[in-house]
């Protein structure tokens, strides 16, 4: 085993888990669940069976990772997040067959008791605001927040708020002071360079 696991985790048999992961106290990883390396699942993490997580993701108290949820390389799920695979549940009625993919694009931050509404992508580098209930994709660098989520601005890579209108007619650019890296918005849409 070259990963680190509190005595009180559950890893069922089946469940893969990438070196120098850590995970800790009452985390449950199902069968099928793919744990990439150098995670961290903090306490009370729960991962369905089949989930995907990349390399370097955090995932702070209390998260449940449910089917259908793929997390890439370097996110992060800031405490009490959650996830939905059912988009209309009914205790009573079976909707196994109905789960929605979630996707977690790589770099992507979401904020502490966000809601994560299945069958969306959350695109590189979005950035979720605590509290956000997001339904619907998101743009590669946007930050969203409320409830509905709506755009309300851009992060960068290295996690700052970048001071660039939502859309503009004009190519804008913003060099981070951080990083040197300069970014581009074209219309609506944000790149790096």
């Amino acid at each position: 085993m070259d990963y680190q696991k509190h005595e009180t985790a559950i890893i069922d048999e089946g469940a893969k888990i990438g070196k120098d992961s850590r995970i800790w106290h009452w985390v449950h990883v199902c069968s099928g669940a793919q744990i990439g390396e150098n995670c961290s699942l903090g306490q009370n993490v729960f991962v369905g069976a089949n989930v995907k997580i990349g390399n370097q993701v955090k995932i702070q108290n209390n998260v449940s990772v449910y089917e259908s949820v793929e997390i890439e390389d370097n996110v992060f799920c800031g405490p009490s997040m959650v996830f939905t695979n059912v988009y209309n549940p009914r205790s009573e009625i079976v909707r196994k067959s109905e789960y929605r993919k979630t996707l977690v694009k790589s770099g992507t931050t979401i904020g502490a008791n966000a809601t994560i509404i299945c069958g969306i992508t959350l695109h590189k580098y979005t950035f979720v605001g605590a509290g956000a209930v997001v339904n619907k994709d998101t743009k590669e660098f946007s930050l969203v927040a409320g409830v509905p989520a709506k755009q309300i601005g851009w992060m960068s890579k290295y996690g700052e708020q970048i001071p660039l209108p939502l859309k503009s007619e004009n190519k804008e650019s913003w060099t981070c002071p951080h990083s040197g890296e300069v970014y581009t918005l074209t219309n609506d849409k944000l790149s790096l360079n």
